[in-house]
């Protein structure tokens, strides 16, 4: 599988855009462009998780490669500056695939020398390898490194600072034992086999990170050089890079590589995906586990990654991405964890809308507890363990459901005129369309959304359900008896006459917002669908004749006036300002899926609906995985993340759903 031409890896513009990921499961990663330049200040080769899965701090930023063969330089690397890009390594740059680990193969000295560099980490430890293997040459090559190191919150950019002293020693086994500054964490780092070190320390200036440019942020920054590594590789043979900020010496090599290799395959198989016989599923549940993070030793809480480089852990994110990433791979298990973990995370009847790395929990998010609702059913619809849901989840479930009839914080209520749930007050984003810029909040939705009440409708029929699975006949009725009010209201409120389709906002005043948005088609997709029949079939048409792209939903139909056709490049206003206002979101397609299965049955239609993004989202952005948002026109370039847990597990389902 030819993920990338050759003329695409060679040409900057659209090398530099995109970008390679690896992760260890427990927070940290390492990323950065396919050209070789860290073109984001969250680029880095090592950039662990401190508290896993928090505390992300970008500490080993990149290595500068020197080639020499006979009386030849060959530069590998390559970096922007304010007026040039040098070097410019990408230029022999002719094959690159992420899988099983991210691979770049280059070709120079008239084409006689091939060189091959892989990156991966160990599983479960801060630690990364980085390995150069020679294929082909003449004659053996001499090779030199040049490590280059940030210590900073991966959030900033670092500029030359005093305290920054960056003393290195050797520790007796060998390695050598990197401090930035007095009380940072050491890091570790040496070559395998052993390579020549030498002292030459010193500071590089004014890196440019083009993409924080087109943000319109700080981007520039200066890397701290300790020294640099020296030796010579024969074909067949390779020299290793390994940097930890764990104690214990890491595994070698050719182990850590083949454990790695070893605990992919089993996730395919456990998936029940044959080798090589659905290659778009294999690289889809192998980008579904960079997201997942199980509990162990070292991480208090299973959970789920939002998204790469930025995002950490979102109740709402985690929700509505658990079911492709979790259940679809058959990873039942850690769903449970899942579940269980956010189920005692709990208070006043909501799950937190995310953990901050500063500690601690925020709960601003109306549906973030009901989409919990959802993963709780779909859980144990899938796995058969109706024990845990009935035993452990019922008792929490049933609290939220308490709290939002008798009214919780943010004026979330059930109103009891109607059984409709609203939500909402002046300066706080409740919904997943939750951009806010100082004191802006851009799409309120105050009130009765239209997705809050189909996701209510379904919370009331899971609820239902789970009581009876439990033997509480009296209770399933009772939640059957209000879901039944919630049902008949939702059409007399929602239903929009003119256009055949949903409000998406019942606003305070009881007035409907007729913005033609995706929100609606929640209420033809949920297991429990509060529209059926002609209406719902009226909804997906008109979502898909306003609001479908080739990689996913537009958030606001085209014409209307607050519509936006790209998201930036520009500030935190502009971008946001774009959002959720015509920017297209992959993950919606799950959704839209679904809710076109339900009313036309045509699983060759869903098949080609959601082609472009197997052929182009999974290549055009982070390599092997799938971006979190789209321009609302063509040629819909992605943007945002570049990695999104909630994408890639919306497309796998929807691509296991009609395989």
């Amino acid at each position: 599988m030819t993920w990338i031409t050759r003329e695409s890896l060679q040409n900057w513009e659209e090398s530099s855009r995109r970008e390679w990921l690896v992760t260890n499961g427990i927070g940290g990663y390492g990323s950065a462009s396919l050209a070789g330049a860290n073109t984001r200040r969250y680029h880095g080769l090592l950039v662990p998780a401190f508290e896993p899965p928090l505390g992300r701090a970008v500490l080993f930023s990149k290595i500068e490669e020197e080639v020499r063969i006979e009386d030849e330089l060959y530069l590998l690397s390559a970096n922007k500056y304010p007026s040039l890009i040098h070097p410019q390594g990408y230029r022999h740059l002719v094959d690159y695939t992420p899988i099983p680990v991210p691979t770049f193969t280059y070709v120079f000295h008239e084409d006689t020398v091939v060189l091959e560099k892989r990156i991966w980490m160990a599983h479960g430890d801060n630690t990364v390898y980085i390995q150069y293997c020679l294929i082909k040459a003449p004659e053996f090559i001499k090779l030199g490194l040049v490590p280059l190191m940030a210590y900073k919150d991966y959030h900033t950019e670092q500029h030359r600072w005093e305290g920054f002293h960056g003393t290195t020693t050797m520790e007796a086994d060998g390695r050598l034992k990197f401090v930035a500054f007095d009380e940072a964490h050491p890091l570790f780092l040496h070559s395998d086999p052993p390579y020549a070190f030498s002292d030459h320390s010193g500071w590089f200036y004014n890196f440019e990170h083009s993409r924080e440019a087109e943000r319109g942020l700080d981007s520039t920054e200066d890397l701290y050089c300790p020294g640099r590594f020296d030796g010579t590789l024969n074909v067949g043979d390779t020299l290793t890079i390994i940097a930890t900020v764990e104690t214990t010496p890491p595994a070698a090599p050719d182990v850590a590589l083949a454990a790695e290799e070893k605990r992919q395959a089993k996730l395919l198989m456990d998936a029940g995906l044959e080798p090589g016989a659905d290659a778009a599923r294999e690289a889809l549940t192998l980008a579904a586990d960079q997201f997942v993070i199980p509990k162990t030793s070292k991480v208090s809480r299973a959970t789920i990654i939002a998204g790469y480089p930025w995002f950490t852990d979102w109740g709402r994110d985690t929700m509505i991405a658990l079911p492709g990433l979790c259940l679809t791979t058959r990873r039942f298990d850690v769903a449970r964890q899942i579940l269980a973990d956010f189920a005692h995370a709990t208070r006043d009847g909501l799950i937190p809308n995310r953990f901050s790395d500063g500690g601690g929990e925020e709960y601003n998010t109306v549906d973030a507890s009901l989409w919990f609702f959802h993963a709780a059913h779909q859980y144990a619809e899938l796995s058969g363990d109706w024990v845990f849901a009935a035993e452990e989840l019922l008792p929490v479930l049933e609290d939220i459901l308490r709290h939002h009839i008798a009214g919780t914080d943010f004026q979330i209520k059930a109103d009891p005129a109607d059984g409709l749930l609203s939500a909402g007050e002046a300066g706080v984003q409740l919904t997943w369309m939750d951009a806010r810029v100082g004191d802006w909040v851009v799409t309120p939705r105050t009130g009765k959304p239209v997705e809050i009440n189909a996701l209510w409708y379904n919370a009331l029929r899971v609820t239902a359900l789970i009581a009876q699975k439990a033997g509480d006949d009296a209770k399933a009725k009772e939640y059957e008896d209000r879901a039944a009010v919630v049902k008949a209201s939702f059409k007399a409120a929602f239903w929009n006459p003119a256009m055949h389709s949903l409000f998406d906002v019942i606003n305070p005043d009881g007035h409907p917002d007729p913005s033609l948005r995706p929100n609606q088609i929640f209420a033809v997709s949920l297991p429990f669908a509060v529209i059926e029949g002609e209406d719902a079939a009226q909804v997906v048409d008109a979502v898909e004749q306003a609001l479908l792209t080739p990689y996913g939903l537009r958030t606001l139909a085209p014409g209307s006036p607050d519509y936006k056709p790209h998201y930036g490049p520009g500030d935190q206003g502009v971008r946001d300002g774009a959002y959720h206002q015509g920017t297209v979101w992959p993950w919606l397609i799950g959704a839209f899926a679904e809710a076109h299965l339900k009313v036309h049955g045509d699983k060759a239609r869903v098949r080609e609906i959601i082609e472009p993004l197997l052929a182009e989202g999974l290549r055009c952005y982070c390599v092997g995985s799938v971006p979190e948002i789209f321009d609302a026109e063509a040629p819909f370039a992605p943007n945002g993340c570049v990695a999104q847990a909630w994408s890639v597990s919306e497309l796998l389902r929807t691509l296991a759903a009609v395989s």
